[in-house]
């Protein structure tokens, strides 16, 4: 099976940010609003006039993903309503460039991205709302999707991915697939290709081109690569409320611990977890928004070197139930923890959580014994040894301190 070395860096990435933004952040109802409400072309189509952007919108959301310690940020370069935030260069002028901002603003996130050394990725829509051809010339819109990409993958110099969406739309007809990744391969052969294949059919894999499975809103599982002549990795893209544009009055957020848990689960199979935000008008974030990046960032701050480079292990099995797991990283083993007190609780109690079915040599033939360590803090965690079983019991977070997900390091030591 063949390992691409970009691939393999992707699945290192861990978190990325996804960004809906394009005309129908302006109402403020959804990305769908256009479709949704029905809004006519004439009307939708005068939001150009009012779109323009703060001159450091990209900078902020750039800054936002770096210190919440994501890898990349995949932005809509073009969503279902057919408005592009690059410079079409006369291919339409249903663009940015073409706006009220009067600016490309994929440049100005390429450079943004470069700038606190993040991965630009490209999200580009496959159906169309606004081109006429999607409709009446399906052959001719080919070409001009084509086009569109090709603009792209040559215009911003060494990208990370190109992140493709709805096909589902017309599954049934031929969407010429060797045409468009042979030409994205063309100008980017090192480039993530990713086709997402919707809320019905997570974690399938498509064309061979494509680079890695998706799980739209759904936790992944483990993909089956059994005949697959490449290796092919997965990632979750999640959103933070209902929305993946911004709606104003949506305000049924998840909580940024079951956001936190989400992602760490998504490592039990390798999986990124791209979580979303939608950008205000003028392409600043919500305060909320901003603040769970900034709490997630406090977790992979800590644990983010394991949570990016361990590895599933089928050397050692969680079995005493809970969304516990052990991931390996350099020989070590690493426990990811879920749901433990804190000292505050009053009916706080040493926990047992975590047992190994495996021979314990398999760590160390000489070890007598093990240091366990909780990587948040540096303190001690207290084992019992049982044949081939460790169980760890973990202390809980101290007041005042409670990270949801707790990584505790197993080394085996000679006496």
């Amino acid at each position: 099976m063949i390992v691409k070395q970009y691939v393999k860096e992707f699945e290192s990435f861990g978190l990325g940010m996804f960004v809906h933004f394009g005309l129908y952040s302006i109402i403020g109802r959804g990305e769908w609003v256009k479709f949704l409400e029905k809004i006519p072309d004439d009307v939708y189509d005068k939001l150009t006039e009012r779109f323009d952007p703060s001159e450091n919108w990209a900078d902020e959301i750039a800054a936002c993903a770096k210190n919440a310690g994501c890898g990349y940020i995949t932005l809509t370069a073009r969503h279902h309503d057919g408005f592009s935030l690059y410079d079409t260069k006369g291919l339409t002028t249903y663009d940015a460039p073409h706006s009220a901002c009067g600016r490309d603003l994929i440049k100005e996130f390429v450079d943004a991205c470069r700038k606190y050394d993040i991965k630009p990725f490209f999200y580009h829509t496959l159906l169309d709302w606004h081109e006429k051809t999607y409709r009446t010339d399906f052959k001719a819109y080919l070409e001009y999707l084509r086009k569109s990409i090709e603009i792209i993958c040559s215009s911003y110099g060494r990208i990370g991915g190109i992140w493709f969406d709805g096909m589902w739309d017309r599954k049934d007809d031929d969407w010429e697939e060797d045409k468009l990744y042979s030409l994205i391969r063309k100008y980017q052969p090192d480039v993530m290709i990713i086709n997402n294949t919707g809320l019905d059919a997570r974690g399938a894999l498509g064309h061979i081109e494509l680079d890695s499975v998706t799980f739209e809103r759904g936790c992944p599982v483990p993909i089956n690569l059994a005949g697959s002549p490449k290796y092919i990795a997965s990632e979750m893209c999640e959103v933070m409320n209902d929305c993946w544009g911004i709606g104003v009055d949506d305000i049924n957020y998840k909580s940024p611990a079951a956001l936190i848990e989400e992602m760490v689960t998504c490592r039990r199979t390798r999986s990124n977890y791209l979580l979303n935000t939608g950008p205000k008008p003028d392409g600043s974030l919500r305060t909320v928004d901003r603040g769970i990046f900034e709490l997630i960032g406090k977790w992979t701050y800590r644990f983010g070197d394991v949570f990016r480079y361990g590895v599933p292990t089928e050397n050692a099995r969680v079995i005493s139930g809970g969304k516990d797991f052990v991931l390996e990283k350099g020989g070590g083993f690493y426990l990811f923890c879920f749901g433990l007190p804190t000292v505050a609780d009053p009916n706080v109690s040493e926990r047992v959580f975590t047992d190994f079915d495996r021979k314990v040599e398999i760590l160390n033939p000489a070890a007598s014994s093990y240091r366990l360590t909780a990587l948040d803090t540096g303190d001690p965690q207290s084992y019992d040894l049982d044949g081939n079983v460790i169980t760890v019991h973990c202390s809980p977070f101290s007041f005042g301190r409670n990270l949801v997900v707790r990584v505790i390091k197993i080394e085996p030591e000679v006496s």
